[in-house]
């Protein structure tokens, strides 16, 4: 008889983790590697496991392929490493229970570089070592991304009849990391011929049980669950699991009550918690139907019940567009920044564009200061958002946070690398890119969160994406920025620039692109700011002639700022001539000088458009 004619007509308990059991007691490497260097510890993992009344266990190969032994410079060791992991599982099976091959996803909660074509070469060549071998079936496990399940159960199933057990993992219950629901994933795992799907890995039993009430019994395939024992402690230095086995003994009945007839455990799970659970199953029948709850659907997301704010790229596709950066004070006093805020509304702005601890260097919330400018002045808010400083949960928490508080206009941006700053010890988060965190601004405006759910409002976020112009290679930059278009960005907010020929060029350049683009514009202060910006700041050049004209007015704070608008003024002139959206980056909280070259923007078009006129 083999795994699938004994699961027609009873539970069979799996056994649970390898990795986190060794990692209990003090091995801290590669655990497939100890196939070879230790056999006596993983077959006694094994034996533990089956002497706890597994009736399938799994063979020590999750990450035995050649791209995850690399790491360790093993990938030449992949076909003794799989030989040997099936002597050991068969020795302490004893033909007293299934033995499975195992075999891991690659790409895990971010896709990381390996492409699919990686994957597929690393795979076969895995799959090939363990069917040469005597195993019950295959099992493939851990499988965040559905596009590298899909390929390699294709691949799986032309290549053997053995059974194949499938098993993904998610992020929340009910969707994959794609959007994709589950019972839209286990119908398309199923017609490619997985003879077992389930989950695995990443949730507890209390959510993958309700993961499994939403999901309906398949027509042909089986259910299975896997479990984690529990979230982890830190203590002595150590991760530890302290989950109760009598608590594992009631989960699965509610696995059996939902239909799964294969249950295992992954990290965190130990002997006794298996043996709890086949204690529990032992002699029970498969459920063959079961009461599937409605999952939580999209036709329950409204759209968006408040005014909806005018989007910066509606605007500047109507008129000519200013928006200034003012930053958030690096100190608490914020008089001089609300004195700026309300004189740049007086001044007739479109929106107060604030960043995110630029260059790496902690100022005042963003969203405090837009908030109060919103409240205050009634002045459109843009506030940046820097991949930098938040994780996903950060990321989403804080999007909904804008949504809540009214900001709609949003700079999606990925921010300096900490060690720019200076700020010793900070780290860079870097979970998304500004693509993206893009694409997630876009999902919200879905109604849909970053793991698939429904957030039950719409959201109304309209998305502007920085561009580089100060590049040697402009055709690569503006790639670059279709690629921003392809996530979803609606207008552009470039670096400075400050050379009349560049803007041309930046034009000539982006012609074919119908967003928006706002042409970066700062005042110079001084001679000391122009050297620094040049040598200092990333993406920032200047000619020569205009630092040689700052470096003219050296020791004069007055002449040095009038040099500097006049150097602004003339990009200026440039800039609304090919360009409908200007962004003016007040420097120094010294937003006068913004104010006068918004000032002389609005004048400049009032009297363009009376000599058309006369």
């Amino acid at each position: 008889m083999g795994i699938l004619e004994d699961l027609q007509n009873r539970v069979l308990i799996a056994d649970g983790a390898m990795g986190t059991l060794l990692y209990a007691n003090g091995v801290d490497a590669c655990f497939e590697e100890l196939n070879l260097s230790h056999p006596e510890q993983v077959r006694a993992v094994h034996q533990a496991y089956v002497n706890a009344g597994a009736h399938v266990i799994q063979t020590n190969t999750y990450a035995a392929n050649r791209l995850k032994l690399a790491r360790h410079g093993l990938e030449e060791n992949v076909k003794e490493m799989n030989k040997e992991a099936v002597r050991l599982a068969s020795e302490a099976s004893a033909g007293k229970a299934y033995v499975l091959g195992t075999i891991g996803g690659i790409r895990g909660i971010k896709k990381g570089t390996a492409t699919l074509e990686d994957i597929e070469y690393g795979f076969r060549e895995q799959l090939d070592h363990l069917l040469s071998e005597s195993i019950d079936g295959i099992l493939l496990e851990t499988y965040y991304d559905l596009d590298e399940l899909t390929k390699v159960l294709a691949i799986a199933r032309k290549s053997t009849g053995l059974p194949i057990i499938v098993n993904v993992s998610l992020h929340e219950p009910g969707t994959l990391q794609d959007g994709t629901s589950l019972t839209d994933a286990f119908q398309q795992l199923e017609s490619l011929g997985a003879d077992v799907i389930g989950l695995n890995c990443r949730l507890g039993p209390h959510h993958m049980i309700q993961a499994f009430e939403e999901i309906p019994i398949p027509e042909r395939a089986y259910l299975s669950a896997y479990p984690n024992a529990s979230l982890p402690e830190y203590v002595g230095g150590k991760l530890v699991y302290n989950a109760n086995p009598d608590y594992f003994g009631e989960s699965a009945r509610a696995f059996h009550s939902q239909g799964v007839r294969l249950i295992g455990g992954c990290c965190g799970t130990s002997p006794e918690l298996i043996e709890a659970m086949a204690e529990s199953t032992a002699g029970i029948k498969p459920v063959q139907e079961k009461q599937v709850r409605t999952p939580e659907s999209m036709v329950n997301v409204n759209e968006n019940t408040k005014q909806k704010e005018k989007g910066l790229h509606e605007i500047a596709r109507q008129k000519k567009s200013v928006i200034v950066e003012l930053d958030p004070p690096k100190k608490l006093k914020i008089d001089r920044f609300l004195e700026g805020a309300k004189a740049l509304k007086n001044a007739g702005i479109d929106a107060l564009t604030m960043a995110d601890n630029s260059l790496a260097s902690p100022r005042i919330s963003n969203v405090a200061t837009a908030s109060a400018v919103k409240s205050q002045f009634n002045l459109r808010p843009l506030v940046h958002i820097s991949c930098r400083d938040r994780n996903l949960i950060g990321l989403q928490s804080h999007l909904m946070g804008l949504h809540t508080l009214g900001v709609d206009q949003i700079l999606a941006i990925t921010g300096d690398p900490t060690k720019v700053g200076d700020f010793p010890g900070a780290s860079s988060v870097y979970d998304c890119s500004s693509f993206d965190l893009i694409h997630l601004c876009k999902q919200f405006n879905e109604g849909i969160s970053y793991s698939g759910k429904p957030l039950g409002v719409k959201t109304s976020f309209s998305v502007g994406a920085a561009f580089n112009p100060n590049v040697h290679h402009l055709d690569k930059a503006v790639r670059r920025m279709e690629k921003k278009i392809a996530a979803g960005a609606d207008f552009f907010l470039t670096q400075p620039i400050f050379s009349e020929q560049q803007i041309i060029d930046v034009y000539e350049a982006t012609r074919h692109i119908s967003e928006p683009i706002y042409i970066g514009i700062m005042p110079l202060v001084s001679s000391r700011n122009a050297e620094f910006l040049h040598n200092e700041v990333p993406g920032i050049k200047l000619s020569d002639e205009i630092r040689t004209r700052m470096a003219r007015c050296e020791g004069d704070r007055e002449k040095s700022a009038r040099e500097g608008i006049q150097i602004a003024k003339a990009l200026l002139d440039t800039a609304t001539e090919y360009f409908n959206g200007i962004y003016l980056i007040t420097p120094f909280m010294r937003y006068e000088m913004t104010v006068e070259l918004t000032s002389y923007i609005h004048y400049s078009g009032a009297r363009q458009i009376n000599e058309v006129r006369t």
